[in-house]
């Protein structure tokens, strides 16, 4: 078998071996200007791929950036909010001590009542506070109206009980503010597990001073009242109005019945009574108001004057319980500030990571490049020189 080896196939062969040069020149230009080594896909289709994963990664690490300061600010105004109106039942518990000091005229308990009803109006503004950006922080997820509104029997809350959850990092989510509802509106009364009161219409001197679980224990749940039978006798009935109990007392000393425990001083009149049983709801414009009652209402007699220092002793009590609340969504409000302060430096951590292996894919070796390109050229003027040489060769120049 003979093979031919012909003018026209040394002069393609020569030909592509420039044109290779030169491409493969050309793509080192760009990269060397552009300092990428994926100045097109399809320069490393697999590499191109996996930095396109990568882009999205940051992108999404950005998101989160984006969505942690978001709820920052909010927790952050949450924080501010909540201080002003744990300052202002700070301010109010002063007010009602102050109110229970038998000294003070009527006069005065209308002056405290007149700051009051300011407190009032300005812990109402504060539950209506928004995040600067037009939504209000305590409405829940329905923040885009005022979440409280005044009616005519009181505070009204508009909004709902959902708290938002906020990706800040992959996998890691952080509450939004706390709803009002669970501020503002719904605070255990007495000390947070039992509550006692005493009736409207006790016309004894009889005040309520302490209460709660008996040392012993077996409360069930059950509510009862103490009803005076006499200056020194009672029964204590259930819910249903059955007698389930009685003995005698003295001023000063407990009343102990199912596992539920009153401490009482004064003298009762015969048909005063005490309830006693689990504690309820309420909300502290609620206690405010019936703050503000009792301190504008004169108290001649000696049973009325009884019966606001049990009304003052029992909003001193929802004060507590609603100042614990308030000091509780704060916790609550900078745990979530510690976790977005935790969740950015994982998502610093990732972004360095990614964009290093960013990095090792795109970015342009110049040393390696700058190598690489001075080989091509010699590469280049090799067969440039070669192709210049085959021009002059011909098969007749060995016949002569």
């Amino acid at each position: 078998m003979n093979n031919r080896i012909s003018t026209g196939m040394m002069f393609s062969q020569s030909l592509a071996s420039m044109m290779l040069r030169q491409k493969q020149l050309t793509t080192l230009q760009q990269q060397l200007a552009s300092g990428q080594k994926l100045v097109t896909a399809k320069d490393d289709p697999v590499a191109a791929g996996t930095a396109v994963g990568l882009d999205r990664a940051l992108a999404e690490l950005e998101r989160f950036g984006k969505n942690a300061i978001t709820v920052a600010n909010r927790l952050g105004l949450q924080e501010n909010l909540l201080a002003q109106a744990g300052d202002s039942m700070g301010r109010v518990n002063d007010l009602v001590v102050q109110a229970n000091n038998s000294s003070l005229s009527d006069d005065d308990r209308r002056a405290i009542a007149a700051e009051l009803r300011s407190i009032h109006d300005g812990l109402l503004s504060l539950a209506n506070s928004t995040d600067g950006s037009g939504r209000y922080l305590f409405g829940g997820s329905a923040d885009d109206s005022a979440p409280f509104s005044k009616t005519a029997g009181g505070i009204v809350y508009n909004g709902d009980q959902t708290q938002r959850r906020v990706e800040i990092a992959p996998e890691t989510f952080v509450a939004d503010a706390t709803p009002g509802s669970e501020i503002f509106m719904r605070i255990r009364t007495g000390d947070g597990t039992v509550d006692a009161h005493a009736d409207i219409g006790n016309a004894g001197t009889v005040v309520l001073t302490d209460y709660g679980r008996a040392s012993g224990g077996g409360w069930n749940g059950d509510a009862y009242r103490i009803v005076f039978t006499g200056a020194d006798t009672y029964e204590v009935l259930d819910d249903g109005g059955n007698t389930v109990g009685g003995g005698t007392w003295a001023s000063g000393e407990d009343i102990a019945h199912g596992g539920l425990r009153l401490r009482l001083e004064g003298e009762p009149a015969i048909g005063d009574a005490f309830e006693i049983g689990a504690a309820g709801h309420r909300d502290v414009f609620a206690t405010l108001r019936s703050l503000i009652g009792t301190l504008e209402g004169d108290a001649l007699t000696v049973a009325e004057k009884a019966a606001r220092q049990n009304a003052l002793q029992g909003a001193m009590r929802d004060v507590a319980r609603a100042s614990e609340q308030m000091i509780d969504a704060r916790a609550a409000g900078g745990a979530q500030l510690a976790a977005i302060d935790d969740a950015a430096s994982v998502r610093e951590a990732n972004a360095v990571t990614i964009e290093e292996t960013l990095s090792g894919l795109r970015d342009l070796d110049y040393a390696d490049a700058l190598t690489r390109y001075q080989m091509e050229s010699t590469a280049l003027q090799t067969a440039q020189t070669v192709f210049a040489r085959m021009q002059g060769m011909s098969l007749f120049d060995l016949l002569r």
